[in-house]
């Protein structure tokens, strides 16, 4: 077999998946090449797991390249994903003790984002993928959207999908064959919902819409940023940046957002307070100063890991499971 039949059998199909031409370029990088051979046994404070309800955490970085650096990590029910420079590495749920195995990137697919129809990649830049299920590729989506400096992609309950950008927030009703401008003040990164209420994220605060992202509101804002929204059972958590205090505040609802209560009392006042997220009935807050948890709704807090490094803990939950992933800054 000469060399042209040879190219054509092993790169071309990469190209194509069903129908979908991937647009993007084939770009090998050979350091990343050797990276995907070496993992580092002696890997040690990335990623961090409690299975008894943050009483004790386990290192579980073994079989992940040394120092590594990740800005982003998820939890679904197909396992712990972190994504990272070089590819993503993956454990499966049902792991006992965390096994990794890594997935190439053959071109970067930015903010790896989980949705609700499968793993997304939003470029800031302007370009959208989703990943093929079982496969190491990526395909490009709604490649008639050419909006810049993207954030983040919602799917709604009623399959409405969302694009938060710099510039506000764009709506398709229609499977992303058409879109439309629905918010243009500031920027949304995240966005969560929950009994049909959207939260959001927003340069005003924490914004709401009730209405599937037609229209959004401002519910909690002290003169600075959302930092972080999250579903509770039976309402919502948040944080954002009190300019006054020149702290990071974290408020819950319960009654769809309408109304928010301080909960933050117990916690060392600070400016990088980094998430917020609910398991098994507790709170639990990446703080600059640790892990912190509270079993009364906030009324309380205790700190179960102090932090490592400087670095604030950024946190997910799958069941009862807690991962908490350590970064510089926190969010």
């Amino acid at each position: 077999m000469n060399i042209f039949k040879l190219f054509f059998l092993v790169i071309i199909p990469f190209f194509f998946v069903g129908n979908q031409v991937l647009d993007f370029p084939l770009v090998f990088n050979p350091s990343q090449l050797q990276a995907q051979k070496e993992t580092a046994s002696v890997a040690a404070n990335i990623i961090f797991q409690s299975t008894d309800h943050g009483m004790t955490w386990q290192d579980i970085s073994k079989g992940l390249p040394e120092n590594m650096e990740s800005y982003d990590f998820f939890a679904n029910d197909k396992g712990l994903y972190i994504p990272a420079v070089a590819g993503m590495f993956h454990s499966k749920p049902e792991a006992t003790a965390p096994t990794w195995n890594k997935e190439l990137f053959i071109f970067d697919p930015g903010n790896i984002i989980d949705g609700k129809s499968g793993i997304y990649g939003v470029k800031y830049e302007g370009k959208i993928s989703q990943k093929i299920p079982g496969m190491n590729l990526w395909t490009p989506i709604y490649t008639n959207f050419h909006e810049k400096n993207l954030r983040t992609i919602f799917e709604t309950s009623s399959g409405s999908i969302l694009i938060g950008s710099d510039s506000g927030l764009f709506k398709s009703v229609d499977n992303g064959k058409s879109w439309k401008l629905v918010l243009n003040k500031g920027w949304v990164i995240k966005i969560v919902e929950a009994d049909g209420v959207l939260m959001a994220t927003n340069q005003e605060g924490i914004i709401r819409s009730i209405d599937d992202g037609e229209n959004w509101n401002v519910v909690v804002s002290e003169g600075g940023v959302g930092i972080d929204v999250a579903s509770i059972a039976n309402g919502f958590a948040a944080i954002t940046y009190n300019t006054d205090s020149k702290t990071r505040r974290v408020r819950t609802s319960y009654d769809s957002g309408k109304t928010w209560q301080a909960i933050d009392a117990g916690l060392p006042p600070h400016d990088l307070i980094a998430n917020i997220i609910e398991v098994s009935d507790y709170f639990f807050c990446g703080h600059p100063k640790g892990i912190y948890r509270s079993s009364d709704k906030g009324k309380t807090w205790e700190l179960m890991l102090p932090s490592i490094g400087g670095k604030v803990f950024n946190l997910s939950g799958l069941g009862s499971v807690i991962y908490a992933l350590p970064r510089n800054g926190g969010c």
